[in-house]
C-alpha cells in the first residue's frame, strides 16, 4: 500500500505534465508485487457528476458477466498535494469518491485474471489479463476504470516495462509515446499483447497486416503464422472489395491452454496451447481467424447504438447478436468457398457438422431468444448455436436474396451495402433495423426474418438448398458394404443433374463477382 501512495505522488507531476487527454492512466508491468497490475490514473479536472468510478461488468463481443471490480484492491484517491481523499465500495464494480472536483491521481491495484481464481463467472481468458515474467496480456477493461460520466472522452495511457519486450497493439502513440484512444470503448476494443514476442507484417490492398507471436519455449513464430494466413486475407480483401481498415493487428498467445480467440475492430488475440505446428493445426488457426477477421466489417461497420457506446454497467444484450456472429461466422466459410481455399463438398461437410450440433440445443430458441438472454444462465447453454444455427441461417438468407435479385444481390452484397451506408461512425436503429434490411432487398424478406430469426420456424434447408442444386436429406438411410443399413444425419450432396436454372443459381453463390 506504501508502494501505491508513493507512485501517486510520484507521478502527479508527471502525468499531468505530459498527458494531452484530461485522463491518463498509468500501468507498471515492472513491478509484479501480488502478480498485480499497478494502476495510476492522473486527472485534470473531474466534476461533482464523476463521484463514481466505474469497472467492468461485461465487455463488447464476450457475452459473460465479467465484475472486474472482483479483480481490484487498494482503491485509493489523492488530491494534488498528495492529501489522500476518502472513497465508498458502492457496489462490486463501483467506488464512490467523497470530493471528485479535488481528484488529482486515483490508484489501485488490479489481480491477473489468469492466476486469480473466482468461484464463479471465471473471465474467459482471451478476455483477461495476465501478468509473467517474459509478457503480458493487457485487455484495458480487466484493469482501466473511467469516472462514470467519461465513457467518451479520450484517453492516453503509458505502460512502464522491460526494455527488451516487443509490443504489439493496433492502438497509436502520441508525440508523447503514449498510447491513446479517443474513448474507453476504443481502449478496450485494442487489447496488447507484450514482452518476448516475434512479429512479422505484410501489405494486402492497401492494409498493413501486423502479426505479434508469444510463444512459451518460441516454437511458433510469427512468419509462420502469416505464411499460412496470406491466401485467407487475400480471399477475404476480395470478398469485401477492400478492407474497411488501414491497419490491422494479429495477436497469437501460445501457451498451456487452448481456449479460443476473441474479435475486435482493428485486431483480434488468440490464446492457443503450444504444441507442434503441423498442417492441421495451421488449418485449425486459420479457421478461427476467418471468422475473428471478418469483424471488421460486423461491428466495426455494421452496427446499433448498442454497440456504438457500450453499456459497461449493465450488461445490455442487442437483438441482432445474429448479424454480429451468425452472419460472421458464414462469412468466415463461404469467403474461404469464394477465394478456393474451401472446396465446396468442405463447405458442405461444415454445414453438416454445424446441423449436428444445433441439434443438441432447444430448437424453440430463436437466435432473437438467443441474443436477448446470452447474458443469462438459461441464455449461456444455448450460446454457442449462434455459430451453428446462426450461421446456417445467414446461409439460408444468402440462397433467398440471390433468387429474389437473380443473382444480383446476395447476404454478401446487401453487408457491403450496410457497411457503405454506416460505416464505423453510425449507428443503426436498434429497433428499426429488420424493416431497414426489408427496405433494401424485398418483401419477402421480412416473412424470412419473422420465420428463422426472430420465431424458431423449422428451417427450409432442403428448400433453398435445391434452389442452387444441392441435395441436402435430413436423414439419409444408406447400405454399408457389409449389407447393413446406416443414417446420415444431414447429408448433402451436388446434383450433378441439376437445372440449368439451379445451376446457375449455384455458380453465382460461388462468385464473389
Amino acid at each position: 500500500m506504501k508502494t501505491i501512495k508513493c507512485l501517486a505522488i510520484l507521478f502527479i507531476a508527471v502525468c499531468t505534465t505530459y498527458a494531452q487527454e484530461n485522463l491518463h492512466y498509468t500501468i507498471n508491468l515492472n513491478d509484479q508485487t501480488d502478480d498485480t497490475f499497478k494502476v495510476l490514473l492522473s486527472v485534470n479536472s473531474l466534476s461533482q457528476e464523476d463521484s463514481i468510478y466505474q469497472f467492468a461488468s461485461t465487455a463488447p463481443g464476450t457475452y459473460q458477466i465479467e465484475d472486474i471490480g472482483r479483480f481490484v484492491k487498494n482503491f485509493e484517491v489523492f488530491d494534488k498535494n498528495g492529501k489522500q481523499l476518502s472513497t465508498l465500495k458502492k457496489s462490486v464494480n463501483q467506488y464512490r469518491i467523497s470530493e471528485p472536483s479535488k481528484v488529482s491521481t486515483i490508484s489501485y491495484e488490479v489481480s491477473d485474471t489468469w492466476d486469480t481464481p473466482v468461484k464463479v463467472n471465471p473471465v474467459y481468458k482471451m478476455a483477461g489479463s495476465s501478468l509473467e515474467t517474459d509478457h503480458a496480456l493487457i485487455n484495458a477493461h480487466c484493469m482501466i476504470g473511467f469516472p462514470i460520466t467519461r465513457q467518451a472522452e479520450a484517453v492516453s495511457m503509458e505502460l512502464i516495462y522491460p526494455e527488451n519486450w516487443v509490443v504489439g497493439t493496433a492502438l497509436n502513440k502520441n508525440d508523447n509515446g503514449y498510447f491513446v484512444a479517443n474513448s474507453f470503448d476504443h481502449l478496450i476494443d485494442s487489447p496488447i499483447l507484450l514482452g518476448n514476442l516475434t512479429q512479422e507484417s505484410v501489405i494486402i490492398g492497401n492494409t498493413k497486416i501486423e502479426v505479434y507471436t508469444y510463444s512459451k519455449t518460441g516454437l511458433i513464430k510469427s512468419e509462420m503464422l502469416l505464411n499460412d494466413l496470406k491466401d485467407l486475407l487475400i480471399a477475404a480483401e476480395k470478398f469485401l472489395k477492400g478492407y474497411p481498415v488501414d491497419r490491422y493487428t494479429f495477436l497469437f498467445h501460445f501457451e498451456d491452454e487452448t481456449v479460443g480467440a476473441w474479435e475486435h475492430s482493428y485486431s483480434s488475440e488468440y490464446v492457443y496451447q503450444e504444441s507442434e505446428y503441423t498442417e492441421a493445426f495451421s488449418n485449425s488457426i486459420v479457421s478461427v481467424v476467418a471468422h475473428e477477421f471478418f469483424h471488421i466489417v460486423t461491428p466495426l461497420n455494421i452496427h446499433s447504438e448498442i454497440i456504438e457506446q457500450f453499456n459497461f454497467t449493465n450488461p445490455t444484450p442487442s437483438v441482432h447478436l445474429w448479424l454480429y456472429e451468425g452472419v460472421t461466422e458464414w462469412a468466415s466459410g463461404i469467403m474461404q468457398l469464394r477465394g478456393n481455399i474451401l472446396t465446396l463438398e468442405e463447405l458442405l461437410a461444415e454445414y453438416r457438422q454445424k446441423l449436428i450440433y444445433n441439434d443438441y440445443f432447444d430448437p424453440n430458441y430463436s437466435l432473437q431468444d438467443l441474443a436477448l438472454t446470452s447474458f443469462t444462465p438459461k441464455g449461456a447453454q444455448q450460446y454457442s448455436n449462434i455459430y451453428m444455427k446462426g450461421a446456417i441461417i445467414a446461409a439460408l438468407l444468402d440462397i433467398r436474396l440471390l433468387e429474389l435479385s437473380k443473382g444480383k444481390q446476395g447476404l454478401r452484397e446487401l453487408i457491403l451495402q450496410l457497411s457503405a451506408k454506416y460505416g464505423k461512425d453510425k449507428a443503426f436503429s436498434e429497433e428499426n433495423f429488420f424493416e431497414e434490411i426489408v427496405q433494401m432487398t424485398h418483401p419477402e424478406i421480412k416473412e424470412f426474418i419473422d420465420k428463422y430469426i426472430v420465431e424458431a420456424d423449422p428451417l427450409p434447408i432442403q428448400e433453398y438448398f435445391d434452389k442452387i442444386g444441392i441435395t441436402y436429406v435430413k436423414n439419409k438411410k444408406v447400405k454399408k458394404e457389409s449389407g447393413k443399413e446406416e443414417t446420415i444425419k444431414h447429408y448433402f450432396e451436388v446434383n450433378n443433374d441439376a437445372t440449368k436454372k439451379q445451376k446457375k443459381l449455384r455458380e453465382l453463390w460461388q462468385s464473389n463477382n
